[in-house]
């Protein structure tokens, strides 16, 4: 009869465990990944990251070098700091957008979450008629392109008197079909009965149970939803563009501004497009490690 690895680990120690999981192909937690992983994954890396940094060498440039030679050298041009403050100087109303586009980002990406959550929980513990059937529709409705409901839209916008208003960007997005979609596959597998019916027996109502139950439960879905729904607001350009204009434009559509109708200045595009990259960078900086970790953690189980 074969030993198992964890059973070696229990009375020989971690180190025949290894041993002997090397021995059978099985690497265990404590293998670390071979050459070949991180040579890939370095790869990965670099191709994933050469788009931001040639924007930046972009944006360090001027518009007669970038002419000459569109594929600048890999050293940093002098004229970075100069084209940033041309963006930001430039009459696109450039700190309104920055704080209309943080405005939309969290109220969207607050919204979604709680909406979403919310929902999750009704089509995930709640039984109700046509249930399943009502799901389906809104996971369906992800298969119509966004841009069908633009004019009915626009049209519903024009009544409400919201055209050239924030709000008129908010409350589209306040919920979506994948949001709801996500957060009740989580909430069916991290949320067991057992809480649900135990919190029912201590007398809480069914908003309660949601509150202290549900919401802690979804905690890594939910984080990991803000940050998806905060950078997709933060680059949304079709609709705040149709809605919003010029008059009050978000960071998007104001960077739109800066390209003229018969020339280009490339190297002060790419220098807006790099302030409106830098914060999301920043954030997923702050905030990656601790989703990696929140979603680890909600995917144990026991």
């Amino acid at each position: 009869m074969s030993v198992s690895v964890p059973m070696i680990r229990q009375t020989a120690g971690p180190a025949a465990a290894r041993a002997a999981g090397r021995k059978r192909g099985i690497g265990g937690p404590n293998r670390r990944p071979g050459w070949v992983s991180y040579t890939l994954l370095g790869l990965v890396i670099a191709l994933s990251f050469y788009p931001i940094y040639y924007s930046f060498l972009l944006a360090s440039s001027d518009s007669a070098t970038i002419a000459q030679n569109p594929v600048p050298s890999l050293i940093p041009g002098p004229h970075f700091f100069d084209n940033i403050g041309r963006v930001v100087g430039a009459d696109i109303k450039f700190w309104e957008a920055v704080g209309n586009s943080v405005i939309v980002s969290v109220v969207t990406a607050a919204s979604v979450v709680f909406f979403s959550t919310l929902a999750g929980f009704a089509f995930a513990r709640l039984h109700f008629r046509g249930r399943r059937q009502l799901l389906v529709f809104i996971i369906a409705t992800m298969a119509v392109p966004a841009q069908l409901g633009v004019v009915p839209l626009f049209i519903v916008m024009s009544k409400l008197e919201w055209t050239g208003k924030l709000i008129g960007v908010i409350v589209p997005g306040m919920v979506t079909a994948f949001g709801v979609f996500w957060m009740t596959q989580y909430l069916e597998s991290a949320l067991p009965h057992e809480l649900i019916e135990a919190a029912r027996v201590d007398g809480c109502s069914m908003m309660q149970t949601f509150w202290h139950v549900a919401a802690p439960a979804a905690r890594p879905a939910a984080a990991m939803l803000a940050l998806f729904t905060f950078v997709s607001s933060w680059t949304n350009f079709f609709w705040p563009f149709i809605v919003l204009g010029s008059s009050n434009p978000t960071l998007p559509v104001a960077l739109q501004l800066l390209q003229a109708s018969y020339f280009k200045d490339y190297a002060l595009i790419m220098a807006g497009v790099v302030i409106a990259t830098v914060p999301l960078l920043v954030l997923f900086v702050v905030a990656g490690r601790h989703l990696v970790s929140g979603i680890m953690q909600g995917a144990v189980k026991g």
